[in-house]
Formats: C-alpha cells, sequence, structure tokens
C-alpha cells in the first residue's frame, strides 16, 4: 500500500470520526436545549398553580362577605391581589385581603364610602387618590370613576400602603394608612406610647393584624 493510499485511508476515517463526534455533539445540544424546555414548562405550571391556588382561596373569602358579587368581578379583583403581592415584596395576599376586609367594614363592597368620604375597597380619600393616579398613570375622570373601580382601587390602595409599610414597618405603616403619617411618626418617634394616634387608628392597628392572622391560618 503506498503512502498515499494509507494517507486517503487515514483521512476518510478522521472525517469519519469528526462527523461522528459533531452529530453526538449535536444530538447533545438538542436533549440539553429540550431538558431546559421540560424544566421550564414545570416551572411554568408550578408558578400559575399557585397563582390559581391563591386567586382561589382569594375567591372563596370574598364570597365569605359578599356572596353577591358577580363570579367574574370576583376573579379580576383575586388576581389583582395575587399582582400586587408579587409588585410589592412587602405585601402578601393576606395582608392586602386583611385590610381591604376591614377598610370595607366587612362588606367587599367596591362601592362602600365611610362618613369621611374615603371611597372603595381600599378607602381611599379622592385627594390621595388623585396623587396615586399620577404615579399608577390612570386617567383622573372622577372619584367615582377611579375609586368605585376595584381594580384601580387595589391598585393605588396597595402602593400607597406598600410605600407606608417600607417608611414605617407594618405597624406604622397600618397607622400611615388610618391616620396619617405624621401620626404615625410621631408615634414610633415615641416608641409606641399610648396616646399619639387617634382612637380608631388605635383599635384600627390590632384589628387588621388579627385578619391578617387569621388569613394566615
Amino acid at each position: 500500500m503506498t503512502l498515499l493510499s494509507i494517507g486517503l485511508i487515514l483521512g476518510i476515517t478522521a472525517i469519519g470520526f469528526t462527523f461522528r463526534f459533531h452529530e453526538m455533539e449535536t444530538i447533545a445540544v438538542r436533549i440539553n436545549r429540550i431538558e431546559r424546555i421540560i424544566k421550564d414548562l414545570r416551572a411554568a405550571k408550578n408558578i400559575d398553580k399557585i397563582r390559581q391556588a391563591n386567586i382561589q382561596r382569594v375567591m372563596k373569602l370574598i364570597s365569605h362577605y359578599n356572596s353577591s358579587m358577580p363570579a367574574n368581578v370576583k376573579y379580576k379583583i383575586a388576581s389583582e391581589i395575587y399582582e400586587m403581592s408579587l409588585k410589592y415584596t412587602n405585601l402578601d395576599v393576606n395582608l392586602i385581603c386583611a385590610t381591604i376586609t376591614h377598610e370595607s367594614a366587612g362588606t367587599w363592597d367596591p362601592k362602600v364610602t365611610s362618613e369621611a368620604g374615603a371611597m372603595g375597597l381600599m378607602q381611599i380619600i379622592p385627594s390621595t387618590g388623585v396623587f396615586l393616579a399620577h404615579y399608577e398613570d390612570i386617567n383622573w375622570t372622577s372619584p367615582e370613576d377611579v375609586l368605585y373601580n376595584p381594580i384601580l382601587n387595589i391598585r393605588m390602595g396597595c402602593r400607597h400602603l406598600s410605600t407606608l409599610i417600607d417608611l414605617y414597618g407594618v405597624d406604622g405603616g397600618l397607622a400611615a394608612y388610618n391616620g396619617g403619617e405624621k401620626r404615625a411618626a410621631m408615634w414610633l418617634a415615641h416608641n409606641k406610647a399610648a396616646g399619639i394616634l387617634w382612637e380608631e387608628t388605635q383599635t384600627y392597628i390590632p384589628a387588621v393584624l388579627k385578619l391578617y392572622q387569621q388569613f394566615r391560618d
């Protein structure tokens, strides 16, 4: 066998080996890609399970307080509450629900209005609503149009509550949400001394926290 023949055989063998190696490498890449897709699908499925479980739980809670609310409205409200719990890491579904339950006097009525003029599920004063609507990029047409819309009301109320909790902690944030930041800041500065908060606020904080614990349990 000539050197040329040996060279051709070795060349052909090397080409075959390189092709098989490349083919195996391509298969491995495809397998890895498929495995990643499967993992992503499983993760998405788990996330959707958690989302649906939370939504169903909130809908059940709403039904307990407001059985006449249409199912589609309950679903939209529950979905928004869950989304807000993801958007604001210092809020969770139970705390939002506890706040709404107390603020709406246990009615979960989107059009509930207090004697002081606070409106909707999270009881937002129109002057505060104008401010919050600006930051939420909500077109402020009228207090009724915006604050009686449960989705917009929850979105604005959660932004407000989250900001206050960031500034003052959970207890202080609830105090500020109900009685204003000035009183809450004074209360915290004096180590939560009695007689600083409004009487309503003094009962508001433990009432919301009691509901919060109840819903968590």
